[in-house]
């Protein structure tokens, strides 16, 4: 098949890798998807902004990749990005940090076929921690079908692990870009509370941590999650059960960030926590 017939086929998936300043790692992840033995896809790889040498890795892949280049707004704003260029029926995302093994994407496509009413399937996976594997804690323990009211307490979706119908995208919206960070809990929350997420019990990602610029080691990462219940909570769509258990988690982390303001001086914030539990 040439060149230009490849573009003239729309691909069944559009793998998106949003990446910003990852020159040291981001080969590895583009390459693990090269990699795959499912072949029916393009690679967009959204280029945050960055000012180290990503853009030459980049541009070394030539027809293999299509870049796109933005301003540093973010990882919801380069992943949302990448998602209205989206030419595939199908969306699968991998952090510029983390790799993919040789099956997961056919064995994604695989699922979807024999399961064509699903619509959001993720993969189990690998942790490795500073180069070390790791054994993920049982709280952690991935769930499936309606998982809402398990994915309240933390996110038990992985932005890497997942394949969703670009269509998805149309029915709950994209990715917040107010939120620096749980941009990806606030997605869940708003997928899980209407749709099934199902689960391939096989680990098909490494995902891969303890490096200084992980967004997901941040701190303070629950006055985010409170953002995103806050939300979910007001949005008119959850059923009696799953407002109950919003509720029950917002007041919950209220109270926990509300102390450690508290601990720390901070008067004001802290008040502003204690009277947002009180009203919810």
């Amino acid at each position: 098949m040439s060149k230009i017939e490849k573009k003239q086929k729309k691909p069944l998936i559009s793998v998106i890798i949003p990446t910003y300043n990852r020159g040291w790692i981001i080969k590895e992840a583009i390459d693990s998807v090269l990699s795959q033995d499912y072949r029916d896809f393009e690679l967009i790889i959204v280029d945050d902004g960055s000012t180290d040498n990503t853009l030459e890795i980049l541009n070394s892949y030539q027809d293999d990749i299509t870049v796109l280049r933005q301003n540093n707004h973010g990882v919801s704003a380069a992943r949302n990005l990448g998602i209205m260029a989206a030419s595939g029926r199908f969306v699968a995302f991998l952090d510029s940090d983390d790799l993919w093994l040789p099956q997961k994407l056919s064995s994604q496509v695989d699922y979807f076929n024999l399961n064509p009413d699903a619509i959001i399937c993720q993969t189990e996976e690998i942790w490795i921690r500073k180069g070390v594997r790791v054994n993920p804690k049982k709280r952690h323990k991935k769930p499936w079908g309606m998982i809402f009211e398990q994915s309240l307490a933390l996110c038990l979706v992985s932005p890497s692990a997942v394949m969703i119908r670009r269509s998805l995208f149309d029915e709950v919206g994209f990715f917040d870009e107010k939120l620096p960070v749980c941009e990806d809990y606030d997605l869940w929350l708003r997928i899980s509370c209407r749709f099934p997420v199902y689960l391939i019990d096989t680990p098909l990602i490494i995902k891969r941590g303890g490096h200084s610029d992980q967004l997901s080691a941040s701190s303070g990462l629950d006055k985010f999650r409170i953002k995103s219940l806050k939300k979910i909570i007001a949005s008119g769509l959850l059923s009696k059960t799953q407002y109950r258990a919003a509720v029950k988690t917002l007041k919950e982390k209220c109270a926990i960030y509300e102390a450690g303001c508290s601990k720390r001086g901070r008067k004001e914030e802290a008040l502003y926590y204690t009277k947002l539990s009180d009203s919810a």
